[in-house]
């Protein structure tokens, strides 16, 4: 009778088990949202133009897309900001790759994207304008992202993302109302979506 009781236990909860497991490989995946990050500020060095001297040097931002917000450098974030540069977290194997493309049309990591990490000597994405997400324009003073230009991560967390930045100005002007002598710079605003299960999809 006890192991009648007993099998009838197991049974009952392998029951539930397969349910439960069913009712999970049933459930609707919600759709992969991009997020908005608004005026990240990153202040550039105080450099004195006329020597090259650097007066004040300023700290980068790192930011962590998981967490979606800034961190201090002991934790686990993915970018840091200074002024036009964007480092990666080589110490967490952050891995980067900047490709062509509209990002809202990127749906998956392409196989020919090329991923690197920041070293002593080379940043996985580059600066300098035309090197990278960004152009300078000598007339206007105007630092400007380069449109079609998408940098695709690999995370501290393992995960994939692709990430866009939209302007380097406090509260994104448009190029109508851009004033690069003015407007406060090195003031980020860029969306990314992150794919949090692993995969190299978007959706």
């Amino acid at each position: 009778m006890k192991n009648l009781s007993m099998f009838r236990f197991f049974g009952l909860a392998m029951f539930v088990f397969i349910a439960c497991e069913s009712e999970t490989e049933n459930e609707p995946q919600l759709p992969l949202v991009a997020e908005m990050v608004e005026d990240l500020s990153a202040p550039n060095d105080v450099i004195d133009r006329t020597t090259g001297q650097v007066l004040e040097e300023m700290p980068f931002q790192y930011f962590s897309l998981s967490e979606n917000r800034v961190m201090t450098v002991d934790e686990s974030w993915d970018l840091a900001f200074k002024g036009t540069t964007i480092r990666t977290n080589a110490s967490k194997n952050v891995s980067a790759a900047l490709v062509d493309g509209i990002f809202q049309e990127i749906k998956e990591i392409p196989e020919t994207a090329s991923f690197a990490l920041d070293t002593e000597t080379t940043l996985a994405i580059p600066t300098g304008s035309g090197n990278g997400w960004y152009s300078y324009n000598s007339t206007t003073h105007a630092i400007k992202p380069i449109p079609g230009k998408v940098i695709l991560l690999q995370t501290s967390s393992g995960n994939y993302a692709k990430v866009e930045i939209l302007s380097y100005y406090k509260g994104n002007p448009s190029d109508e109302e851009l004033d690069p002598l003015t407007d406060e710079g090195a003031t980020y605003t860029f969306q990314y979506v992150l794919q949090p299960n692993g995969t190299t999809t978007f959706e």
